[in-house]
């Protein structure tokens, strides 16, 4: 048991720990984790401790989120210019720590000749000064090949 001020109070038996908790301080008996052996249980007031917990819990909802995948969309056809624009946006979505998908467009027959395309996506992820990993081979979706890097 764990008293409201944080110190540890022992093993108590319940009804003594539900006395304690009730009379002598006007708080609550809280099960903090129930597999231990023997069980923990703690001293305090239930709202404190529910608004603590959705605390927790929203923040590593936040945490989930912020880590998701972004996707850079390039042309076959582009200039070198317009490549180094998405190179820059590359490098900003993997400074705030996202995995991104890198799609080269193909437009009518250009789906037709997939070694070109091939080509033409290795040499967008040699531009990028950043040292990142593969996540996945290149896939071929309907509108051309796609690719999933992270920062290394």
């Amino acid at each position: 048991m764990i008293g409201a001020n944080g110190e540890n109070l022992g093993v108590l038996p319940r009804a003594e720990a539900l006395k304690l908790a009730s009379i002598e301080s006007g708080l609550d008996l809280i099960e903090i984790s129930p597999n231990a052996k023997p069980p923990v249980a703690r001293v305090m007031s239930y709202d404190k401790f529910r608004y603590e917990e959705e605390k927790r819990e929203k923040k590593e909802r936040m945490a989930q989120k912020s880590l998701g995948m972004k996707q850079v969309q390039i042309s076959a056809r582009a200039a070198q210019n317009d490549l180094m624009i998405k190179i820059r946006q590359l490098e900003k979505f993997f400074a705030e720590g996202h995995t991104v998908e890198v799609n080269l467009r193909l437009r009518g027959r250009e789906k037709g000749n997939r070694d070109w395309a091939m080509q033409k996506l290795n040499e967008f992820l040699a531009m990028i000064p950043v040292e990142y990993r593969k996540l996945s081979e290149p896939k071929f979706s309907g509108s051309g090949p796609a690719i999933q890097i992270a920062k290394k």
